[in-house]
């Protein structure tokens, strides 16, 4: 049927899909879009009238908001992996927080046992988005997972005070029963924004993936600069999830904000036009079947290696990090030195990681190479499988079974952590973006939500081959 339902370039898009070769619509009538001038009459284009006025997006308001949105969407995980000192004081086996006793199958797996905690309800909760994405409104779908989220993350920090040395199993259980609660519910709002990013030009989309980044390196950030002014470590727990809570209350509240604004209401009510435009169609031949569930082949025959390779980058980006990558300490850390005993993983893996992320995200704002159908884009995304064992061969501590380190030396770990953020965040974002732009327009949300689909996916099959290459270790 693309015969019919031609695909159309993204507003704003500097590349032109190639099912468009017969359709070539690209920067000529980009220019009309943008124009005053344009001719009312809908000649041989597919981009609905309404969709060929657009108001300006003022202020960069509608752009700020999605940045925030992707920040709150993965802030929780965030959050509460960038944390470590706290859960190993919480878990250890003395309350001085001291390096002996602390070695316990809670502590060397806890990063691999949150990363399943998290990821596996998140799959589970993305089925259920895709399964109600036409049958519940977006806006019940984003802010109840929001309001999920706030009330976990109320309930965290009401918990840093309490002391728990008598139940330390109890808490580890309830700590991930709340990382699974929180992980489904950001995932059921980040897939819900990102859907409805499809509507909007790509560089909507791409201010939502960028923040996703910038949430990581902000709650990284916290982390270091908690353990450089907080005396006592529950005291930094506190401060550093109570920062946690506000963000999401603020996302509450820019959300509430952004049907307010004329430049993402006009994109919505096209997006609605569109919708019902295509149910009524669908109901002329088929009785209403599509109005409950989106089809899922033709998004599939449209995205499948796209999502193949977002599966993939995420897949190699969550087994070494943060199992592997927090594990490597300093080769000088009998030096005594606080760079290599406090400050050493901190930056290393989290705040250098997350940073370079967030560079290789915003950097698809300005490059968007290769294309969404080029071979090239996959090949890259294969190679990143080296990151694995060059980071295992890192001064990883304790080693009990592969006890060579090749890469003695503090700036290995440096140089690895920076490339594998870079690459995941640039690697990452471009098929995220390309999906909802290579379907039929009545078809982005739904494919928004396959999209993020592929991600989690990967993140859950990855955090398992964590657990292994951490023991193999």
């Amino acid at each position: 049927m693309d015969d019919v339902e031609p695909l159309v370039p993204s507003l704003n898009s500097t590349y032109v899909p190639t099912a468009l070769d017969d359709h070539r619509e690209s920067e000529d009538e980009e220019s009309e879009d943008r124009s005053p001038s344009v001719s009312p009459t809908p000649k041989q284009s597919s981009v609905p009238l309404a969709m060929r006025y657009s108001p300006d997006d003022s202020y960069c308001l509608v752009y700020i908001i999605f940045f925030l949105m992707g920040i709150g969407s993965l802030l929780p995980w965030n959050f509460f992996i960038t944390a470590k000192s706290y859960w190993l004081y919480k878990l250890s086996n003395n309350t001085q927080g001291g390096t002996e006793g602390q070695r316990s199958d809670l502590g060397d797996y806890f990063e691999s046992y949150l990363a399943i905690a998290s990821t596996v309800p998140s799959v589970l909760c993305l089925i259920l988005n895709y399964l109600l994405v036409n049958r519940l409104s977006s806006n019940v779908r984003i802010l109840s997972s929001l309001f999920v989220i706030l009330l976990v993350f109320v309930l965290t920090t009401v918990l840093v005070k309490v002391d728990v040395s008598d139940c330390r199993t109890e808490f580890f259980i309830c700590t991930l029963a709340s990382v699974a609660v929180v992980s489904g519910a950001s995932n059921l709002f980040s897939g819900s924004v990102f859907g409805i990013s499809g509507h909007f030009p790509m560089r909507i989309s791409q201010a939502l993936i960028a923040g996703q980044g910038m949430g990581g390196t902000l709650s990284a950030v916290a982390s270091v600069v908690d353990l450089a002014v907080a005396k006592d470590v529950t005291d930094s727990a506190l401060v550093y999830f109570l920062t946690a809570d506000v963000f999401v209350l603020l996302c509450i509240i820019t959300y509430l904000l952004l049907p307010k604004l004329a430049y993402s209401r006009h994109y919505m009510q096209a997006a609605a036009g569109i919708s019902s435009g295509a149910t009524s169609e669908g109901a002329a031949a088929d009785t209403g079947s599509r109005v409950s569930i989106p089809p899922l082949k033709p998004i599939l025959r449209k995205t499948w290696m796209l999502g193949l390779s977002v599966f993939y980058v995420f897949f190699i980006s969550i087994m070494v990090f943060p199992a592997v990558s927090s594990g490597i300490q300093s080769v000088n850390k009998d030096s005594g030195s606080p760079w290599t005993t406090t400050y050493f993983v901190p930056l290393t893996s989290f705040l250098l990681y997350n940073a370079a992320d967030f560079c290789g995200r915003q950097a698809t704002a300005w490059l968007q190479v290769p294309g969404p159908t080029s071979r090239v884009l996959p090949v890259l995304v294969l190679c990143r499988s080296v990151m694995v064992p060059l980071l295992m061969l890192c001064n990883y501590q304790p080693r009990d079974h592969l006890h060579t380190v090749l890469f003695a030396h503090d700036v290995y770990p440096v140089v690895f952590n920076c490339l594998l953020g870079l690459t995941n965040g640039y690697l990452g974002t471009l098929p995220m973006i390309y999906g909802p732009k290579v379907v039929p327009r009545e078809l982005t949300e739904a494919t928004g939500v396959v999209m993020s689909f592929f991600l989690t996916l990967g993140l859950a099959v990855g955090s398992a081959f964590s657990v292994l290459i951490v023991h193999y270790i």
